[in-house]
């Protein structure tokens, strides 16, 4: 980084707080738990902890807020960010919002463990909002305590950036903290709490509006607010709609907006389809206005590949957000949505609003089917002959353990000959599987069949096999988060080793490259990992 361009004193950062200026406070400053009627937002401030202790930042988001490196080794950074001290210009405070949590409406919700820092404007004009994660209490904490522990910070951490480098829209995170205060966690909601180390994430991104923030509002019948609320957004978020020339029909404005939102949570969700993440809690308060991936909980990639998976343990039953269910899921929460606004507009825009509505299934149809070609290498996605190859694919990756992130990683090396025999067709696929012994003859020569009909499909591009190799290569990731991968950081930050936080953090700023010494990174999840709790399946507890 070039130092004349960067700040070396936190106190120099310039906050525009515009969302504490211009919508209503919480009248009550006192800071306990209780509903909150009438405010976007209540006052409120960090809790100071004992011993903070820097375990990693973010080089990408630190020049992004223009901070210099020598800032944010420094004892005053990771004051600041663990929450001991307030730099010039930051207002904490926590936001007020609703949503439904597993399809029923669960009231109100809010910052309950997320503290605001205010809005940045960094040397580029651009808007940049702070958040401390497991800062402490707030009034929207309900039972809970406000904090996190290590474990979920390690994890939201490196996710965050991880997905930012997949090239996956997500909010993103400057710092990893520990308090060297203790927290108390039920990890499994089995009656058997233990004390784990505690931690904090700053969390950045230029807005964390969520679809919660619309809907309370509604739900309690305060239109006022909430319209007071969207003109905020839309004018803040969305400066390119052209508030102002719209201020004679603000319906259209809503419905353009809507519209707008649904396009970006289409395209967010073909990105998780994508690299094989799942979300986990998919509630509509974990639901980004902006298409961002929010709130890292109970996530995890697909290593053996099953539609039906969900990586949270309090979902394992219904399986509401598995990963095969992620596209309608986001349209039923874009449904909430629609409700949420809709009070705002005439009835005759209902019409518009299920459109709007139609404007996501186009959206995502068509970016998964782009999506689709690219993982295959294919120049564009014909359906008439490509709907039919995917269905085949996905039973065949289904009908076996397969680890999908290898898979596609090592489709791009098959060879293209046509003359090959079964075996050497197959050779590149190997490792891909978990349990080799669940490659019968019949599934070896179904997937030998598939494979044909993949090639001679490739040769009707007629392009250099170079050229497939590098667009798929280019798509289908050779690194990603796995749990267990993560689990191990986390395993060594607890002994105060932060040695394999930074190198994860590292590794997955290339996740398409080959990085020939990282190769034990890129292999299937190890047999010992497979039911280990942080693995596989994980809680809300955090």
């Amino acid at each position: 980084m070039n130092s004349s361009a960067t700040i070396t004193c936190l106190d120099d950062l310039v906050f525009d707080n515009r969302f504490l200026r211009e919508l209503p406070a919480d009248p009550e400053t006192a800071n306990n738990r209780r509903q909150v009627f009438g405010a976007c937002y209540s006052y409120v401030s960090p809790t100071p902890v004992a011993q903070p202790t820097l375990v990693a930042y973010s080089k990408e988001v630190a020049h992004t807020l223009d901070l210099s490196e020598s800032l944010c080794e420094s004892a005053d950074f990771t004051e600041v960010f663990a929450g001991n001290r307030l730099s010039a210009g930051m207002e904490a405070y926590a936001s007020c919002y609703g949503g439904h949590q597993f399809g029923n409406w669960a009231g109100q919700l809010g910052d309950g463990r997320a503290i605001n820092l205010g809005e940045v404007i960094n040397k580029r004009g651009e808007r940049w909002a702070l958040q401390l994660k497991g800062a402490g209490l707030t009034p929207y904490s309900r039972n809970a305590d406000g904090l996190a522990v290590l474990r979920s910070s390690v994890r939201e951490f490196l996710c965050s950036e991880a997905m930012y480098h997949l090239g996956i829209p997500t909010t993103r995170a400057l710092s990893l903290i520990l308090t060297g205060e203790p927290v108390v966690r039920d990890m499994f909601y089995d009656g058997n709490p233990e004390i784990e180390p505690g931690a904090v994430v700053c969390r950045v991104a230029p807005s964390f509006t969520r679809f919660g923030h619309f809907q309370i509002f509604t739900a309690r019948q305060d239109l006022k607010l909430l319209k007071q609320l969207l003109d905020y957004t839309i004018r803040t978020d969305f400066p390119e709609m052209n508030f102002r020339g719209c201020s004679d029909a603000p319906e259209q404005l809503y419905l353009a907006w809507f519209e707008e939102v649904c396009r970006r949570t289409a395209n967010l969700i073909v990105h998780w389809q994508r690299v094989g993440f799942v979300h986990g809690v998919m509630n509509t308060d974990n639901m980004s206005i902006l298409g961002l991936t929010i709130d890292y909980g109970p996530y995890g990639w697909l290593e053996n590949f099953d539609l039906n998976w969900t990586p949270n343990t309090t979902d394992a039953s219904d399986r509401r957000y598995r990963y095969g269910n992620q596209p309608s899921i986001a349209f039923w929460n874009l449904g909430q949505l629609a409700n949420a606004i809709y009070p705002l507009l005439e009835t005759q825009h209902l019409g518009a609003l299920q459109a709007a509505l139609n404007v996501y299934k186009e959206t995502f149809e068509q970016g998964w089917q782009a999506m689709m070609a690219g993982k295959l290498g294919l120049k564009a996605f014909d359906p008439a002959t490509d709907l039919e190859l995917c269905t085949e694919l996905f039973t065949l990756l289904q009908s076996v353990e397969t680890d999908m992130t290898c898979f596609y990683r090592r489709l791009a090396m098959i060879s293209l000959d046509t003359g090959s025999g079964d075996e050497e067709l197959m050779s590149p696929l190997t490792e891909a599987y978990y349990v080799p012994e669940q490659l019968t003859p019949d599934y070896q020569m179904r997937l030998c069949a598939w494979l044909r009909r993949y090639i001679k499909r490739v040769l009707a591009d007629a392009e250099a096999d170079d050229e497939r190799r590098k667009r798929m290569n280019a798509v289908n990731p050779k690194y990603v988060l796995r749990n267990y991968l993560a689990q191990l950081a986390i395993d060594k930050a607890a002994q105060q080793d932060f040695s394999m936080v930074n190198e994860l953090l590292d590794l997955l700023r290339h996740p398409y490259d080959e990085q020939p010494d990282k190769e034990a990174f890129a292999a299937k999840r190890p047999d010992w990992a497979r039911q280990r709790a942080g693995c596989s399946m994980l809680s809300c507890s955090s």
